[in-house]
């Protein structure tokens, strides 16, 4: 249990490098609505940045 979180915080501290460095601070927006939504279960966190990494992705 404690390996699995641990190796999921390293993968999601390497996505938000990268995130960071490309996309800027849409890019950390888009990754904090997406954890928000799947946390929460809320769809419309979800939704959105669901459809700010579409844009981003679009963008680049």
């Amino acid at each position: 249990m404690i390996a699995l979180q641990l190796l999921c915080t390293v993968f999601l501290m390497g996505l938000d490098q990268l995130f960071q460095s490309r996309f800027g601070a849409l890019g950390i927006l888009c990754l904090f609505l997406l954890g928000v939504g799947v946390r929460a279960r809320n769809t419309a966190c979800l939704s959105v940045g669901a459809v700010v990494f579409v844009l981003l992705m679009t963008q680049a």
